[in-house]
């Protein structure tokens, strides 16, 4: 592939994806981003005047707008989503706006101009939850637990159908919880790190023995490249870390590297529908693949609080933006 388009490169995940394929391909990158909220060109201020790089502001769920992005370019990778699980049980439509009607726009236009590869990217919630023992395996049926995942799994099986029916040659992942550099400051562990480097509280939903498995959002980005260059279209590949802990766990252990107590916990009542635990099967991608992930949860955690410490600049301003919001209790 000569040139891919990638929806929400301004994001999370994206913006680093996005450095990951012009620092290691060849590959010319159309960046399609509506910046909102969560879109920051900050993200991606080292490689803004790259020659391979090209950036649209606009939605998903513009077809026109979808249409011309998506012009001369042989792969999509499409990230571009309402990602967090409380404002959709705020307010749902615009989850089913973007993360449905937004991916339905973006697999006609690929039907259209008759793109080689389309890898959308999903997530480990559409699975629902788990207990103790198991794991999700990509052979799971869905049973999304909130407006969010069930989002997700609409737009999981839409992406499915045109697979199906159309032959578009599609590739799902599903990672499980990323963290690391550039994370919007609402999330779990930036929000924590956040809020203490600020000298403030971190709140944690119930008792914290929710089980999360943490991806750092580089090993993460490597299994996407993976996938868009070798996975086989109609398939779906999971991706998590092997780095499974209890939220509480993930507290302690990042008041421990900031060295401060437990005495700055602030235990919250739990959302409504709060998943108990969730866990990816990751065989299938270590087998037909060659992928696992590389970096240790304590390393990455590590690596991400020093990230914090030392670029204040770069999340100081949204921290306002968030108000509020960013005193709660917001998780995956």
């Amino acid at each position: 592939m000569k040139q891919i388009l990638v929806t929400g490169g301004c994001g999370f995940i994206g913006s680093n994806f996005l450095r990951l394929i012009l620092e290691s391909t060849d590959m010319r990158v159309v960046n399609l981003d509506a910046l909102t909220y969560a879109g920051n060109p900050e993200n991606l201020k080292s490689v803004q005047d790259h020659p391979r790089y090209q950036f649209i502001q606009g939605r998903v769920d513009d077809p026109a707008t979808v249409l011309r992005a998506i012009k001369g370019c042989q792969g999509v990778v499409h990230f571009a989503a309402e990602s967090h699980v409380d404002r959709s049980i705020k307010d749902s439509r615009p989850f089913l706006v973007t993360n449905v009607l937004g991916t339905q726009a973006l697999l006609d236009a690929a039907r259209h101009h008759g793109i080689e590869r389309f890898v959308h990217v999903s997530t480990d919630e559409v699975y629902g939850t788990l207990g103790d023992d198991d794991a999700f395996t990509e052979e799971t049926p869905l049973k999304p637990n909130s407006p969010y995942s069930a989002s997700k799994a609409g737009a999981d099986l839409l992406v499915r159908s045109y697979f199906e029916t159309y032959q578009v040659p599609v590739l799902t992942v599903r990672p499980s919880n990323n963290y690391g550099p550039y994370q919007y400051p609402e999330k779990l562990i930036p929000l924590m790190v956040t809020n203490l480097l600020d000298g403030g509280r971190v709140p944690v939903y119930g008792d914290g023995r929710n089980v999360r498995d943490w991806l750092f959002v580089e090993d993460n980005c490597r299994a996407i490249l993976t996938v868009l260059e070798r996975g086989r279209p109609g398939e779906v590949y999971n991706i998590g870390g092997r780095g499974e802990r209890r939220n509480i766990d993930v507290v302690r252990k990042v008041l421990s590297l900031m060295g401060l107590g437990e005495d700055r916990i602030d235990f919250v009542p739990d959302r409504p529908g709060h998943d108990y635990r969730y866990a990816l099967d990751i065989s299938k991608i270590g087998r037909d693949l060659g992928w696992s992930p590389s970096v240790d949860f304590e390393v990455g955690l590590e690596r991400t609080v020093r990230w914090y410490r030392e670029n204040r600049t770069w999340w100081g301003g949204l921290k306002v933006r968030l108000g509020d919001a960013a005193r709660g209790a917001w998780t995956r």
